[in-house]
């Protein structure tokens, strides 16, 4: 169950992703490298023994109080005491300014050694960005640098028993106080990280409703309040008016509280406008999109990792190759296939999540294009990679056969683990209905097809390579059958559209999965083993992956398909 931080694997992802354009004038590769080295040392050291703990153990609900896992508490400030919390905000709010990409890659780490601990500081990185953007000075100045600092953790409390992904939903009350402040009322499910005793205050971004708001989601304003009432000097006081009812029992993350809250006249504070709310939550949830993303990369980094470390300990059989009897299961030319296609499919979703890191940080400077890119590639690095961690997972327990279904392993975890990364933050369909309503649909696919144009570019560069050459072709038909669906996609909108959106965000995360694997395969060369193994891993993402890239073409035309005529009668309701 240990965890070994992949750091050249991080660092040829981040250069194929284009790091170094985002790497500015005060940062250099010898800075990085550092960083990620104490990144990798902490998250190994001190979250990953944790992981098991959290798993067996988990957080408790005893007499109305949230008790996290056990060793979390004392981990939590230590990771805030190290600097991890801070890494990309902005130094006048007490941050270090590093560029998103960097912090990605650590957070990688991060979630890889204990992907429920990372839950609290990923969901404050969201309320960091949330009161950067539309905080007043008040806020700005006593909430945000302790958001930053991670003295105080943030929570996102959007959801409720009967507004899930339908956020028009939402029934919780905002009455102004006389006061200039309001008084919160309502119930909110499945907010992670929502209460616990790992830090002295928690600061709630809670959706609500002003008396007088329309109904829908022009209705909704965002607040902020914390579990203790705060004074003009950041001191604390006594304690707020909400509370935690419970806390969900779930397939995974056992380590990470997931609270029913009640809000019964808390103290709150209107974020921005009132009115506003739904535009500004969506770059709270855009951020965590993103970190989701990343936790997909990670849990099937971990799950890879423990998988080739039992198939080289567990002997089976004779191996064809060398005919030794028995043979680790490595030797089995099936396992090892497994094992390769885990680790290119994790490399490829990797480099998807560093693409959008680096389209981040050229966006803020001010890069319109990259702006644009970061907004197509926001729900294809969520969903894809979330499907890879789900599914690299599940090959994890396959490979160890019998043994990882049982508990004991340590297998069965991370599968279970990885299960809600394609649920929250937005369910993967929903990304995919955003990819192509809004982001390929909306400017009537130009970002798409300039990403599409740079990835034909890299095929055609590396056309003649004497080791790529088979793999670029492939990654060209891909190009061309993903050319083809985004046309269709723009010309067919509404049920069709819809009905094809998922099979088109899985085409598009296939495609650019295999340009990421070329690009950083041409930057590794052959010098050694490692480097010509990149080689190996684009080679068979090609052959196995790219292939399929027709077909799901195809599977996008097809669009609904019939669908819009069934019934739950015929479907045996």
């Amino acid at each position: 169950m240990s965890f070994t931080p992949p750091l050249k694997d991080l660092a040829l992802s981040m250069r194929a992703a284009g790091f170094d354009a985002a790497l500015g004038e005060a940062l250099d590769w010898e800075t990085v490298q550092q960083v990620l080295e104490a990144a990798g040392d902490f998250m190994a050291g001190e979250l990953a023994p944790l992981n098991r703990v959290g798993d067996q153990k988990g957080a408790r609900f005893e007499n109305g109080q949230v008790i996290a896992a056990p060793g979390f508490a004392q981990a939590y400030r230590h990771f805030v005491e190290a600097g991890w919390n801070s890494l990309s905000a902005a130094p006048e709010h007490g941050g270090q300014g590093l560029p998103k990409t960097l912090e990605l890659a650590v957070f990688e780490m991060a979630h890889a050694a204990n992907m429920a601990f990372t839950l609290c500081p990923m969901l404050t990185q969201a309320a960091v960005e949330a009161v950067a953007a539309f905080g007043d000075e008040r806020q700005k100045t006593v909430f945000l640098p302790r958001l930053v600092s991670g003295e105080w953790p943030g929570a996102m409390v959007l959801t409720e028993p009967q507004a899930g992904s339908d956020l028009a939903a939402v029934s919780a009350r905002a009455e102004p106080d006389g006061e200039g402040g309001y008084r919160l009322t309502g119930q909110k499910i499945f907010i992670t990280w929502g209460d616990h005793d790992a830090a002295d205050n928690i600061v709630h971004l809670v959706l609500a409703r002003l008396p007088d708001a329309p109904p829908g989601v022009k209705g909704i304003s965002l607040f902020l309040t914390s579990k203790f009432h705060v004074d003009a000097a950041g001191g604390l006081g006594a304690r707020n008016d909400f509370r935690a009812g419970s806390i969900e029992h779930k397939l995974g993350i056992h380590g990470s509280p997931t609270c029913v809250m009640l809000y019964e006249g808390a103290q709150a504070e209107l974020v921005g406008r009132a009115g506003e709310g739904l535009a500004q939550m969506f770059v709270m949830m855009n951020a965590a999109r993103l970190q989701v993303g990343v936790q997909g990369v990670a849990i099937a980094e971990r799950a890879y990792q423990q998988a080739l470390a039992f198939s080289l300990e567990r002997r089976q059989g004779r191996a064809v190759w060398s005919q030794d009897y028995p043979a680790a299961l490595f030797d089995h030319p099936d396992v090892r296939r497994t094992l390769v296609l885990m680790k290119a499919k994790t490399e490829a979703a990797r480099g998807i999540c560093l693409a959008c890191g680096v389209a981040a940080d050229l966006g803020h400077a001010g890069d319109e294009a990259a702006q644009a890119r970061q907004a197509l590639l926001t729900p294809i690095a969520k969903a894809w990679s979330t499907d890879v961690g789900v599914e690299v997972a599940s090959w994890g327990v396959q490979v160890h056969g019998g043994m990882g279904f049982i508990e004991e392993t340590g297998a069965a975890q991370h599968y279970r683990d990885a299960r809600i990364a394609p649920i929250y933050e937005g369910t993967n369909g929903i990304q995919a209905i955003d990819l192509v309503g809004r982001k390929v649909a909306g400017d009537q696919g130009a970002a798409a097809f300039a990403l599409i144009e740079e990835m034909a570019a890299v095929a055609g560069d590396l056309a003649d390579h004497h080791a790529l050459a088979g793999p670029a072709g492939r990654l060209a038909d891909a190009v061309e059958a993903l050319r083809a669906a985004t046309e269709w996609v723009i010309a067919n909108r509404g049920p069709e559209a819809l009905s094809a959106a998922s099979a088109y965000l899985r085409l598009f995360g296939d495609t650019a999965g295999g340009w990421m694997l070329l690009k950083a395969a041409a930057l590794a060369g052959d010098g050694d083993a490692w480097a010509s193994s990149k080689t190996t891993l684009a080679g068979l993402y090609a052959d196995q992956v790219l292939t399929g890239a027709a077909g799901l073409a195809r599977a996008v035309a097809s669009g609904a398909g019939g669908l819009e005529g069934l019934t739950p009668e015929a479907l045996g309701a």
